[in-house]
């Protein structure tokens, strides 16, 4: 008789779809990219990106995930690694970031919603007010439904996307092409243009280390999470890759792109009806998108008031469904009040704290290596020491890369048409991360003699 699956694990589809919706939900949000650096530029860097990016990310997320497949993911990592000082930076940056992150998502659905009922952005706090809320309530219930929904919203995310490149490649002659020249625009791609068009692509390309903060929720979590991120990653890429060559294949106008988005596409190629279908999934991705990030950053503060470094009450369970829902209530308060920003200025700061917690995370890594090289790791990048401190540089560099050219970029207004500047959203960036260090020492102040610096 086989073995009874752990009652209230995660399985491995439903653990795929959670991490598809953490990082991606499909290519909504990459409208902007055409326009930064037309269709040759963006396929090039959406190809490239994932590479330099994300595939060094991956390996170090599976190798410290197999070393340590507890609930708290990268925060325990670096406590371990780095001492409970870097943990704490970990996870303040991350809890920050992740705020911005889960702000986008009700913004971008009250942009797709617009594509049925334009008069909808005049009731925009209002929505996605309701949409926090309702995804707040679900979290609590538990993992496995929001496993369940992101199966499910998976489905109508990918759906219209598979008509769209069909009607794409196999009736090209019924498109009525603009006369753009193949849909370029005509600015020209210079340092600025690249940089943050390579910005756009880092955002959709985020939070492979999120999904493992609920590990000890997941059913053989080191073999799930390997498959699961496979699953994932294939998808992710695939999709935007697609999504690419078919705004290639149309020639449609990029500014067209820039303010009507997807739908506008599917309009293009199939008619309102495809163009309804995309709206709607670009609505459940968000919704899909959200929920699943509401759940990785939940488990952040348990694990941390678990350590005492936040108050006690935030790691506090619910009775009947076992979750950290006061940690799920404060988070969606936060959040309740950055969906007052815009969606450039909550990209920006957005990636900003994310790329310094991910820093963390690598040199834990590296410092794990060096440290426990006998340590058992089921998953194991088959680098050597130089080898992987060389890998690790990469995604460094492109984030390094990205944030100069959003500074320089400040004052000019660049990033769309619609954005004075980028000036406000980095300070307010930099000044969060600089947060870390007096929470710090009030964190060491509150608790005086009972401090324990692991």
């Amino acid at each position: 008789m086989p073995a009874k699956r752990a009652p209230g694990k995660l399985r491995l589809l439903h653990l795929a779809a959670i991490i598809f919706f953490t990082v991606s939900g499909g290519p909504y949000g990459l409208e902007q990219l055409f326009d930064l650096v037309g269709n040759d530029g963006a396929l090039f860097l959406l190809l490239l990106t994932p590479l330099l990016w994300d595939v060094p990310t991956i390996l170090t997320v599976l190798e410290l995930n197999s070393l340590m497949p507890i609930t708290g993911g990268y925060y325990q990592w670096v406590k371990h690694a780095l001492g409970i000082r870097w943990a704490f930076f970990e996870g303040w940056w991350t809890w920050l970031y992740t705020f911005c992150d889960l702000a986008i998502y009700p913004v971008l659905f009250i942009g797709y919603a617009a594509y049925f009922v334009p008069e909808i952005a005049h009731y925009k706090i209002p929505i996605c007010l309701a949409i926090i809320w309702s995804s707040a309530i679900l979290n609590i219930i538990g993992i496995i439904p929001v496993g369940r929904a992101s199966l499910i919203l998976g489905v109508v995310v990918l759906i219209p996307f598979i008509v769209l490149f069909g009607l794409a490649y196999f009736h090209p002659a019924a498109l009525p092409l603009t006369n753009n020249a193949g849909g370029t625009t005509v600015h020209g791609y210079g340092f600025h243009s690249i940089s943050l068009a390579l910005y756009t692509v880092m955002w959709n390309f985020i939070g492979w280390d999120n999904a493992t903060t609920y590990a000890g929720e997941v059913a053989r979590p080191v073999r799930s999470y390997i498959i699961s991120i496979g699953i994932a990653f294939c998808l992710v890429i695939g999709i935007y890759t697609l999504s690419a060559l078919s705004v290639a294949r149309t020639g449609i106008d990029h500014k067209t792109l820039l303010d009507g988005g997807f739908p506008v596409l599917g309009e293009l190629l199939g008619g309102r009806g495809l163009g309804m279908l995309i709206a709607a999934g670009g609505m459940a991705s968000t919704l899909g998108l959200y929920s699943a990030v509401l759940l990785s950053v939940s488990r952040v503060p348990q694990v941390m008031a678990d350590d005492q470094l936040l108050p006690s009450w935030l790691c506090r369970l619910h009775s009947r469904f076992k979750t950290p829902y006061i940690s799920i209530i404060a988070s969606s308060a936060v959040v309740s009040i950055l969906v007052l920003f815009t969606f450039s200025d909550l990209v920006v700061m957005d990636i900003i704290l994310y790329g310094a917690g991910l820093s963390l995370e690598f040199i834990a890594l590296f410092m794990l290596r060096i440290r426990e090289p006998d340590r058992p790791r089921p998953f194991r990048i088959p680098l050597g020491k130089t080898g992987l401190a060389l890998m690790l540089l990469l995604p460094i560099g492109i984030y390094v890369f990205a944030l100069t050219g959003v500074i320089t970029t400040s004052t000019t207004g660049s990033w769309s048409s619609a954005d004075p500047g980028m000036a406000l959203p980095i300070a307010i960036a930099l000044t969060l991360l600089l947060s870390a260090a007096p929470a710090w020492w009030l964190v060491r102040w509150t608790l005086g003699p009972k401090f324990v610096d692991l």
